[in-house]
């Protein structure tokens, strides 16, 4: 038995090992468009800063202007599509185990993103999950992207979940602790898997003022006993 009714989980850098891919798609987006050198690195930097969020609305922040912004973002989208296809994604260490053992254990299970539902569509394809997860929730599913708590939300309700102390949220960046801890969720937690360093993902709370300590592991494959014990 858990305590736990919905389990919210980000997929690049947590649940799906893609080496680099993300910022590799920003990269090129950036780079078709007409920059400085200092726009294009301010922009990267921007980018690595906001690891996790709407993708959209990250271009829309560099870029400034909503056609640039589609352009790029339709850039990225391509560019992610490719490694895709090519077969650069794998499920993470322990996260096909951990969706299973979730299922026996009566824990729904969402897999959410930054990506469109496209991309996102293309990954879950690509490994074979469409039937491993209960929901799959990109920004334009929920309203707002991360690090808002709209996606974990959102999968509460859908999945019908207990309450907001039932809720864990999980993913590998600062934005993916902070969604979970708008989110008011009973347990949030940072993985080590992706690019963020534990101070970074320890630090969410103080910097934001919000309550709430984020569980630091190393990876998704270290998670169930927290969901268990």
């Amino acid at each position: 038995m858990s305590r736990f009714t919905v389990l919210c989980l980000d997929m690049a850098g947590t649940t799906v090992r893609d080496d680099n891919t993300v910022i590799e798609a920003f990269a090129a987006a950036l780079g078709s468009r007409v920059l400085t050198a200092r726009q294009f690195n301010g922009g990267m930097q921007y980018a690595r800063a906001t690891m996790g969020q709407s993708k959209i609305e990250v271009f829309r922040h560099i870029l400034g202007e909503e056609d640039a912004a589609q352009a790029a973002n339709a850039a990225f989208e391509k560019h992610y599509a490719g490694a895709v296809t090519s077969g650069d994604v794998a499920p993470m260490p322990g996260a096909e185990e951990l969706l299973t053992a979730c299922r026996s254990l009566g824990i729904k299970t969402c897999l959410n993103t930054g990506f469109s539902p496209a991309t996102r569509d293309a990954i879950v394809a690509a490994l074979g999950w469409g039937s491993l997860a209960d929901l799959f929730l990109s920004p334009a599913d929920a309203g707002r992207g991360r690090p808002w708590p709209d996606l974990p939300l959102t999968a509460l309700l859908r999945l019908g979940g207990a309450s907001v102390s039932s809720l864990a949220v999980v993913g590998d960046t600062p934005s993916d602790v902070e969604s979970g801890l708008r989110a008011g969720a009973g347990l949030v937690a940072g993985v080590l898997s992706g690019d963020s360093a534990r101070p970074e993902l320890e630090a969410v709370a103080a910097a934001t003022g919000l309550p709430g300590t984020p569980l630091i592991l190393d990876s998704v494959a270290d998670l169930l006993p927290h969901l268990t014990g």
